[in-house]
This record gives C-alpha cells, structure tokens and sequence, in this order.
C-alpha cells in the first residue's frame, strides 16, 4: 500500500515563517508609513490602522502555522496549548476593535469624522498585542520529559 504524500513539517515551519514575515512588513509599513517614505498624514487615519491590523492578522496565522507544523503528527494539543491558541485570537480581536473604534463607534470620533488612532486606541492595541504574546507563548510545544 502506498504511503500518503505529506510535505514535510520542517517546510510548513519556514512557509509559516514567511507568512510571518510578510505580516510584520505589511505591520510596519501600516504602523509607521513614513519609513517608506509614504506617510501623508500627522495622525494614524483609518488606512494606517487598517493596514497595521491586517499585517498583525497575518503575523498570527504564520506564527500558527509555523507552531502547528513543528508538533509531531502524534501529538496531542494540551489544555494550556488549547487556551493560548484562544489567546492569540482574543488579543486580535482586542487589538483590532481598538484599532478601528471610532470606525465602529466606539471611539473618540463619530463616524463622519475623520477617525484617527488616539491614546486610548493606541493602548489598547498594544494590550492586544500583549494578550497575542502570551497566547503564543502558551502554545509553543512543550517537551514531554517523560519520553
């Protein structure tokens, strides 16, 4: 019987990786557009903070894909592994409500306006990213001493 054709993990870990670093570009170049020379505006509008969520949502998928590939086939997902991964999603989603608050209403500025990242916003994202810190931490593969 012929054997399934897997591509190898150690592959998936470097296309995660990639996908990561595609991300931290597209990150960068939404949180601080002036270090391509593309900054237009004194204040982080709506397409800066669109731009610096989306990067920080790819940098989650290639963090996970490279973390999920460096696991053995065998392996079973621990509880704690199980709640960072919830982790990584919450920290976006608070990363990108405060993000794009004032978009949803729930910011400084009403919708008519021209929304903009302000203080509050800004902690809230780096919150975000805090909680997507641990989450990943938590889901990094232990090794088992046992074996």
């Amino acid at each position: 019987m012929k054997q399934p054709n897997h591509q190898s993990p150690r592959k998936w870990v470097h296309i995660g990786l990639l996908i990561t670093a595609l991300g931290f570009f597209v990150f960068i170049l939404g949180a601080d557009p002036g270090i391509f020379n593309l900054d237009r505006s004194p204040t982080v509008g709506f397409v800066q903070s669109a731009t610096f969520s989306f990067g920080l949502a790819i940098i989650c998928i290639g963090g996970y894909i490279s973390l999920k590939a460096s696991r053995q086939a065998s392996y079973e997902q621990s509880l704690l592994e199980d709640i960072g991964l919830r982790l990584i999603g919450t920290g976006y989603l608070v990363s990108l409500v405060s993000a794009l608050a004032d978009v949803f209403g729930l910011g400084t500025q009403s919708w008519p306006a021209l929304p903009f990242l302000g203080p509050s916003q800004a902690a809230g994202v780096v919150i975000g990213e805090i909680i997507i810190a641990i989450g990943f931490a938590m889901f990094i593969p232990r090794r088992d001493s046992s074996h």
